[in-house]
């Protein structure tokens, strides 16, 4: 048994704890009970390496399941629900605007976070202290959604209701972050200046994530063709930029261990950038990942890679598995490209001159295999021409990445240089939004899946664990003979 192999059973070990929690009242005595059982064996059995690894993965494994239980206990003692909050008050997230409203996350003195619906005007901002005075309460679900989860997962346990908000201080949070948020507000200032409506937002979604910038029906179309994972921040997008700050970095003149920490730094504040979503996050490691093979000059296990995005991340969020479902898909979209794609990948020929089309097609059906069931019970939708879309807008996201980049920088220096990496990026902006509507709305691009129930997508995930089990022997077959 390897290293890499412990690693991964452990890793395992500790997510699976996690999982088994939140679907089964595990009580305290049962998990004291695991621990000692798994001490003892391990202790007695320490020569045996086998019996040794497997004591440690059920310790990770408690330790997983009793994380998930203090976060979920802490749940049920909302001990402030009904109470009324006079006092200041500080904003830790930038405030996100929607329509005439404004929604604004709060630190109360007492470090609790609250999240407060508000008028648009007047503007308020990240770092801002306050005088607040309202009733705190814990949110209510919306009908099938799990919104006080969904919450739950971002520290936030209550809302604010009448909220009354007198501006304090202005810009009393962190000099970095605020430093990093006013050149995202910029990148966006810049990006509407010189593309117009709707192909800027598309653009702003592309660099920094989210589909907020789109008008509704285009953000329809983008569900209805499979292509909204483009608008989010993936290990996609973070690839596209990791790859380009390291050719930068060279470029620069720097040597290749020197590039790398210079790509590393432009991630970090990639992923700042967003803000620290979910999928940022995962992104941002896996980005980080890859960018340390390259230094190193080898590839790294993609297998561990992705279990170690996830256990770090459930280490600091548990909730994030069960109730973030961009969590779910970025992962499972991920996993279906190591265990699915190579199975395709062996059968293609790869000096062909459409080898770079096949590729496409089928990373994108790899990654749509796997997050299937999760979108079909979530949102109910199933997309029919997927595949189409993707091949047809994959391959220019790069090129339109990095004139979006080269625009907003020339803007700062040479205004005449960025309008015209700007009209280049309007031609391949509006390509891709021209083929977003057509195909999104054709009749039957989509078809709405009611009653998708949680059993199935069970069912689907045990199938495709035995189809890849299956594939992955038979290439070990193959290749013995």
């Amino acid at each position: 048994m390897t290293k890499s192999e412990i690693f991964l059973i452990l890793s395992l070990g500790f997510i699976i704890g996690i999982f088994i929690r939140f679907f089964w009242n595990v009580n305290l005595s049962a998990m004291y009970f695991l621990l000692i059982a798994a001490i003892i064996v391990a202790t007695l059995f320490y020569k045996n390496k086998i019996i040794l690894v497997s004591g440690f993965a059920v310790l990770f494994f408690v330790f997983g399941m009793w994380l998930t239980n203090d976060r979920l206990t802490e749940l049920n003692n909302l001990y402030l629900a009904g109470s009324n909050y006079a006092g200041e008050a500080s904003i830790v997230k930038e405030p996100a605007v929607s329509g005439n409203y404004q929604k604004i996350v709060v630190e109360l003195s007492n470090s609790v976070k609250v999240l407060i619906n508000t008028n648009k005007y007047p503007e308020y901002f990240y770092g801002d202290k306050i005088n607040l005075n309202c009733k705190l309460a814990v949110p209510e679900k919306i009908e099938d959604f799990n919104y006080p989860m969904y919450l739950a997962k971002d520290g936030i346990y209550y809302v604010c209701k009448s909220a009354k908000i007198e501006l304090l201080v202005s810009n009393q949070g962190s000099k970095f972050y605020s430093a990093i948020l006013k050149i995202k507000n910029k990148f966006n200032d810049n990006v509407n200046q010189l593309i117009p409506f709707p192909e800027s937002g598309l653009m702003s979604g592309l660099i920094l994530g989210g589909s907020a910038g789109l008008p509704k029906d285009l953000q329809n179309n983008f569900s209805r063709t499979g292509t909204t994972h483009i608008v989010a921040v993936s290990g996609y997008n973070v690839t596209i930029v990791a790859e380009y700050l390291m050719i930068l970095g060279i470029f620069l003149g720097l040597w290749r261990p020197k590039a790398f920490w210079f790509a590393v730094f432009g991630i970090l504040v990639f992923v700042l950038m967003t803000g620290l979503t979910a999928s940022a996050v995962r992104a941002g490691v896996m980005g980080t990942l890859l960018l340390w093979a390259m230094k190193n000059g080898r590839l790294a296990n993609s297998q561990n890679a992705i279990v170690f995005a996830a256990a770090v991340m459930l280490l600091f969020n548990p909730l994030l598995l069960r109730y973030d479902i961009g969590f779910q898909l970025s992962f499972l979209a991920t996993l279906g490209i190591i265990y699915l794609y190579p199975q395709f990948e062996a059968k293609l020929n790869k000096n062909s001159k459409l080898f770079w089309l096949w590729e496409i097609l089928f990373l994108s059906l790899s990654a749509q295999i796997f997050v299937l069931p999760i979108i079909m019970y979530n949102f109910q939708n199933l997309s029919l021409i997927s595949l189409v879309a993707n091949v047809l807008i994959l391959p220019i996201v790069p090129a339109t990445m990095l004139l979006g980049f080269l625009m907003a920088a020339f803007n700062f220096i040479f205004t005449p240089l960025a309008t015209v990496f700007a009209w280049l990026s309007f031609v391949l902006l509006k390509y891709e939004t021209m083929v977003i509507n057509f195909l999104g709305s054709l009749r039957y691009a989509a078809l709405e899946i009611k009653n998708f129930s949680w059993w199935g997508v069970a069912v689907w995930y045990l199938i495709l664990v035995a189809i890849v089990y299956f594939l992955k022997k038979r290439r070990k077959i193959d290749y013995a003979e």
